[in-house]
């Protein structure tokens, strides 16, 4: 779809806005510049980003006496994109902390917004559970967008088949052919319920020592499963729309949570379409692991993996080394980031 071409009025009414909006965020940057000199702001701590609201976030104090403890802190704006889970180094306030630092992130989640910028969605991830369920009816293009994100930020991505309890004769044998795909080029499969508490306890130990984020539809029960794992913390449930049978958006901000016996679990906002328009083309292949033993193998070395004689990756969906399915899917995501 074309962008909508602004009138001079429109324009000049959105370059007001931001010029509005950066001399806010100057004047806040000021104010806490005068603290900083004035040293009217405390020691430095460590702490850790546990939610975002716009430009002020929740750090959990890391170290001392009040470890554990949530303060809301201002940020500066020098600091870049903030997000749940990054590592920083906070000063208290009079009334609020100031995030003056942040540490090296050892991975990061990034997926582009509507318009086409980079945005993180949280930082140091071991795990990105790529949650799908019975219903809304999952699809293999979708996950493989979650998994091809996860496989070039080099986090390692787990898939959670939730609302087990939903399957029946009509939908079971494509379902369970779809997740015996992935089981069978490698990538670990869970299997749960909320309805009937199938596989939680299998799900809780997987996620044990690490931190881990939950990506997916909205609808496919993520909050419900952050309830039952963590109780207390009481997410709220959407339920289905009758007509689409697609999920209603109940998380609006990405939040950390702690498992008792360690580790950590982020619940992100749903989202029904995981774009990959940051990814260069050539790129793209690497996000499907199982070609790595047939990629470089086509006879020409500029080969586009389609008519071309000795192409690798032709002898290899013949062979059955690839499936049709997931050669496809890739085919599909290109075809969109070229048109991009």
């Amino acid at each position: 779809m074309a962008k909508r071409k602004l009138n001079r009025r429109q324009t000049w009414r959105v370059q007001k806005i931001q010029e509005e909006r950066a001399a806010r965020a100057a004047k806040k940057d000021a104010a806490i510049d005068v603290q900083l000199e004035g040293s009217e702001l405390g020691p430095e701590q460590h702490g850790l980003i546990i939610s975002h609201f716009g430009r002020q976030v929740d750090v959990e104090i890391s170290d001392g006496e009040r470890e554990g403890e949530i303060i809301r802190c201002h940020m500066r704006t020098n600091l870049g994109q903030l997000v749940t889970g990054d590592r920083v180094i906070w000063r208290a306030g009079a009334d609020a902390g100031v995030v003056v630092a942040t540490l090296p992130r050892k991975s990061e989640l990034i997926r582009p917004n509507p318009h086409g910028d980079l945005k993180p969605v949280a930082a140091n991830i071991d795990y990105i559970v790529v949650t799908v369920a019975v219903e809304p009816t999952p699809y293999a293009n979708l996950i493989d967008r979650y998994l091809v994100a996860a496989e070039l930020s080099e986090i390692e991505p787990v898939i959670l088949l939730n609302k087990t309890d939903l399957l029946n004769d009509a939908n079971r044998q494509p379902i369970e052919e779809m997740m015996q795909r992935y089981q069978d080029i490698g990538y670990r499969v869970l299997h749960a319920s909320n309805a009937s508490q199938e596989g939680l306890v299998e799900l809780k130990q997987a996620l044990d020592n690490r931190i881990s984020v939950f990506v997916g539809q909205s609808g496919v029960g993520k909050s419900s499963l952050i309830n039952s794992l963590l109780p207390g913390i009481d997410l709220r449930v959407g339920e289905l729309s009758e007509q689409t049978r697609k999920g209603r958006h109940t998380t609006t901000t990405a939040r950390l949570f702690h498992f008792p016996d360690g580790g950590d679990l982020i619940d992100s906002p749903g989202i029904r379409e995981f774009g990959l328009w940051h990814i260069d083309p050539d790129r793209l292949i690497d996000g499907f692991k199982e070609f790595d033993g047939v990629k470089g193998y086509c006879r020409f070395r500029d080969c586009n993996h389609e008519k071309e004689p000795g192409c690798a990756f032709k002898e290899a969906l013949e062979s059955g080394q690839i499936s049709t399915e997931r050669w496809y899917s890739y085919r599909h995501i290109l075809t969109s980031l070229k048109e991009q």
